[in-house]
């Protein structure tokens, strides 16, 4: 560990649309919106919760105590209709896709969360977002459902800068219903809804039934880390609609910024698609795991900078083992000169290109690479071995 005295880390922030100095105080506060659990573990997921590990690494490289929450979105409408579909409960369809994930999570060296709350364990903060929205005048009833006025914020869409028309494309495709005639405006996103029969449901003024996605992850991320968080984000295509009504539904409530910096993976893609459930072309981690080293798997998911989108290819595994084996061969080596160079490469946006091709000069010239890898989470001891750890936090 090194003392935080140096220059700040330079990160890409998503709301400004430019490289900024991120400067977080001794304790960091990082949010992640976390899995949906109906399916497995894919490549996008992976890629982008390795970002944000290698983030949390080099904070706490740097001197930072971090308290990271990522959190399980379990309640929901393609959680709901998939344990429709498969006739299992969607507590019970969540309890193992999340416990996959997990042990997906953990087979790539990632840090565990301070935090991992579930939208259904978190219905009283959620009931409580909805009540202060309601009784400020930033919400409305109309039929058996609640809405947040968007017209009311004076930061919707100041994340995303879109316009109304993109706002609108951007809804639809992400499965906003635009066209439900209890809207005041067509992108005013639903805080509750009422529920099915088959559908979970809970009792609050405005009658019984669910939270909406949004005011999920909004009161979620205050009621864990407070008002303002220091770096909040997930993968780009969050940004809207998702992260634009968060925001401004915790600012509506708060008073206050959500998130002091916005971070986003770009999307992963295959057969030169992003992956969708939708578009049947998801690469499961769980699969290639059962077949290659999982730092290998983490190293092919390293050599991409995390703002670019990228086509997943299987010679990229290939390429990884490979590397893998170089810096296991180097990693008895004497002295390890890549790491100031590895530091440097993530304080200048996360550049993990740099940092792998620092360690790659380092291996070649048979220099010790165990602490550089390691700050990108790659063990580099016996193969096989499923590197684990905890984030700085105090919980």
């Amino acid at each position: 560990m090194e003392s935080d005295s140096r220059s700040p880390m330079r990160l890409y922030d998503t709301a400004r649309g430019e490289i900024v100095p991120f400067r977080p105080g001794q304790m960091v506060s990082l949010y992640t919106c976390g899995i949906t659990p109906y399916d497995a573990t894919h490549l996008g997921h992976a890629c982008t919760y390795v970002t944000f590990d290698v983030l949390q690494r080099r904070l706490i490289d740097r001197g930072h105590l971090v308290r990271y929450v990522r959190n399980i979105t379990d309640v929901d409408d393609d959680m709901l209709a998939a344990s429709r579909q498969r006739g299992i409960h969607h507590l019970d369809l969540a309890f193992g896709e999340t416990r996959r994930f997990d042990e997906d999570m953990a087979a790539l060296g990632n840090l565990v969360p301070w935090a991992e709350p579930r939208a259904s364990g978190a219905i009283p903060a959620i009931r409580s977002f909805i009540h202060e929205l309601l009784d400020g005048g930033l919400a409305y009833r109309s039929g058996d459902a609640v809405f947040f006025d968007v017209t009311s914020s004076e930061v919707f869409g100041s994340l995303s800068h879109l316009s109304e028309i993109e706002m609108r494309f951007r809804g639809e495709e992400m499965g906003e219903d635009l066209e439900d005639s209890r809207k005041h405006n067509p992108l005013d996103p639903v805080l509750w809804k009422s529920s099915a029969v088959d559908e979970p449901a809970w009792d609050a003024p405005w009658g019984r039934g669910r939270p909406g996605w949004h005011v999920e992850c909004a009161a979620m991320a205050v009621t864990q880390l407070g008002p303002t968080v220091d770096l909040h984000g997930g993968g780009s295509d969050l940004i809207h609609p998702h992260h634009d009504c968060s925001s401004a539904m915790a600012s509506a409530v708060t008073g206050e910024s959500l998130s002091r910096h916005w971070m986003h993976q770009a999307m992963v893609r295959n057969q030169g698609m992003k992956m969708s459930k939708s578009l049947d072309n998801l690469v499961f981690v769980s699969d290639l795991l059962a077949r290659v080293d999982p730092m290998a798997l983490r190293l092919s998911l390293l050599v991409n900078h995390y703002r670019t989108s990228w086509d997943w290819e299987p010679d990229i595994l290939l390429t990884a083992e490979e590397r893998l084996d170089r810096w296991r061969l180097a990693s008895s080596g004497d002295g390890n000169h890549s790491l100031e160079a590895v530091r440097k490469a993530l304080d200048n946006d996360l550049d993990v290109r740099m940092a792998v091709a620092a360690i790659d000069e380092a291996a070649t010239e048979g220099r010790g690479v165990r602490q550089a890898a390691r700050l990108l989470g790659v063990d580099v001891s016996d193969r096989g071995t499923k590197a684990s750890g905890r984030s700085g936090g105090d919980r």
